[in-house]
């Protein structure tokens, strides 16, 4: 008995030496109910509702909407076919962004948000009101599902965003761990968060990688109601919805009805909006803003004509060069056609003044290249000398400029100079190579809008003997080009946020060049510029990703990948007199579809007056 005793005190030490030691040696977490980059958040614990919605707008009526083009499918996770617009409103998130603030995200499904110190895991704890359309729980198998789904057999843009997430573990049936590598990319808990959780029990009698017309179960604030194939789609809001009433939905979805009618020209678009057919347009072409929204429907403010201010960075608008085509792999032949792209006389007659030329890939914001690199850039650039261009440490990227009067023969001339160093040679009014093959190429497009800018750069290129033909196609085609990357040149914009991160692979990196449907469609193959890649997404704090975003926008600037286009930092907007909008705007969006509602009475009063 005595020699039991002794072992069980024994036992009971060991134990409590043991369990002493993991308290000393534990993680120390940080459970919240939010997340933010660099730690600052607008909103505290107990905020009612964002600031820029009226958390007491009335729920009600239709909005109509038009879509371009046609949709054959309902899965927005695979690379397989067309979805609708809207399709976002069917899917919650782990956590949601807050529209007034750069770098910060609130619980949406997820009710609390844990994480360690060194940023190597973070775990969500979902609320237990959560709940899919059909009324049963949202749980933390429904997370791991989706994220090895997403992985396994949806869009290649998944395996890049989430390269560098581990694994992913069901810790109790609400409560799901993401597990990172090395812990070196402080937004990837940020990026899990914004994670759209799809149903298991949905998918696991669905065939996730085959399109399908089946509309989906979600558990997002509206579901399908009706939809004529390729032609017009209709979203209800879900009375039922479980997430009407948290603090980040109040305010918020306040449309009863969603519809989208499908065009398949978009030159009618602007006609059928003034029509009636459609409520709201946000304006792309600089040509309708100047002249199609004038006259007596706006003169008596039936039809509302705004500028919203857009604080957001513009990414890069512009035309790329597939430099997986031979003709394009050299860079001056590149830079020389840059130089044929005569912007402030297509400004000046095509869009009546409305556009600044675009000179970066994080255009307006503090992400953007300009002067010479400083100190926090050289010290990231100056190993790389000689295998980067000379000119990102001696002189500021600036696009070629003319004086917009059409006569662009000094750029012609530089143009022709790069073309003969890179071994063509203009003979017979036609620009050939030493076997006397004619410079010729396609450019795809499937917007006509652009057609009229194509066929000015057409023109300025047959005067170098080069032979470009412009292939406009539907919107189904082109898609299915652009994922195989079967182009030569085509129109791009490479969105951007205030906090670049996993999204960068997807667009730039060797790994993203050799698989298909991704966004680097230029085919860019710089362990370089995957360097750069890497110290953006693990940068430590705000001043080294600065650093590291304006360094990368120097190679790839200097690299000539692309023709820079153009940029206006307003949203321009129509609108039929039937809407009210928040007191307070929201900074980085316009907000339409989430926080403005229909006023009954101004929609009562334009049925009468029209």
């Amino acid at each position: 008995m005595k020699r039991m005793m002794v072992f069980l005190c024994v036992l009971l030490t060991a134990v409590l030496l043991n369990a002493s030691a993991s308290v000393l040696y534990a993680e120390e977490t940080t459970v919240s109910y939010a997340l933010s980059l660099h730690g600052d958040l607008k909103y505290g614990p107990d905020f009612k509702h964002f600031d820029y919605v009226n958390p007491d707008a009335p729920k009600g009526g239709t909005v109509r909407l038009a879509g371009i083009g046609s949709f054959d499918s309902f899965n927005p996770f695979i690379l397989k076919g067309i979805t609708p617009a809207g399709m976002g409103l069917l899917y919650d998130t782990l956590t949601t962004q807050s529209d007034d603030e750069p770098f910060s995200e609130y619980g949406l499904l997820a009710e609390s948000i844990e994480l360690p110190d060194d940023r190597s895991w973070v775990a969500f704890e979902l609320r237990a009101e959560a709940r899919w359309h059909d009324g049963t729980p949202v749980t933390a198998d429904d997370v791991v599902f989706t994220f090895e789904t997403l992985i396994e057999k949806g869009s290649p843009f998944y395996k890049y965003y989430y390269a560098d997430v581990t694994g992913v573990e069901r810790i109790s049936e609400r409560k799901v761990k993401f597990l990172f590598r090395g812990g070196s990319n402080p937004e990837l808990p940020m990026i899990m968060g914004q994670l759209p959780v799809i149903s298991k029990k949905y998918y696991t009698s669905n065939d996730f990688e085959k399109t399908s017309l089946d509309p989906p179960v979600g558990s997002g604030p509206y579901r399908i109601e009706d939809f004529k194939p390729g032609r017009s789609i209709t979203y209800r809001r879900d009375p039922d919805y479980w997430g009407r009433d948290i603090a980040v939905n109040r305010g918020r979805w306040n449309y009863d009805v969603i519809k989208y009618e499908y065009y398949r020209d978009e030159t009618v678009l602007v006609e059928a909006f003034k029509a009636g057919e459609y409520d709201f347009r946000s304006e792309n072409v600089a040509k309708n803003w100047a002249t199609m929204y004038s006259g007596p429907l706006f003169d008596k403010k039936l039809i509302i004509k705004e500028l919203i201010p857009n604080n957001n960075p513009m990414g890069m608008q512009a035309w790329v060069f597939n430099t997986r085509r031979p003709l394009f792999e050299d860079r001056r032949v590149r830079e020389a056609l840059g130089h044929v792209f005569d912007f402030e006389w297509i400004n000046k007659t095509l869009f009546y003044g409305q556009y600044t030329r675009t000179k970066s890939y994080f255009e307006n914001s503090e992400l953007a290249s300009s002067g010479l690199p400083g100190p926090g850039e050289l010290a990231l650039l100056n190993r790389f000398r000689g295998r980067i261009p000379a000119e990102v440490f001696t002189r500021e990227y600036r696009p070629p400029v003319s004086d917009g009067s059409g006569n662009i023969r000094s750029n012609l001339r530089k143009a022709l100079a790069l073309l003969k160093e890179a071994g063509w040679e203009l003979k017979g009014g036609r620009l050939v190579n030493s076997r006397g093959e004619q410079f010729e190429f396609e450019m795809l497009f499937f917007q006509p809008t652009v057609e009229r800018v194509a066929v000015t750069y057409k023109k300025n290129l047959e005067r170098l003997g080069i032979e470009a033909t412009i292939r406009m196609v539907d919107s189904s085609q082109y898609v299915n080009r652009l994922d195989s990357y079967d182009f030569d040149m085509t129109s791009v914009i490479w969105g951007q946020s205030l906090s670049p991160g996993n999204e960068q692979r997807d667009y730039w990196s060797t790994d993203a060049a050799n698989r298909p449907g991704t966004r680097n469609l230029a085919g860019i193959r710089d362990p370089v510029v995957d360097y750069l890649i890497d110290q953006i997404i693990i940068a430590p704090d705000r001043e080294s990703l600065v650093d590291a975003c304006r360094a990368l926008d120097r190679v790839l600037l200097w690299g000539h990948y692309c023709i820079p286009n153009y940029h206006i930092t307003s949203h321009r907007v129509v609108y039929w007199n039937k809407f009210e909008k928040p007191a307070i705007m929201p900074k980085y969006a316009t907000g339409f579809t989430d926080t403005w509602w229909i006023d009954p009475q101004k929609e009562r009063e334009l049925e009468k007056r029209r």
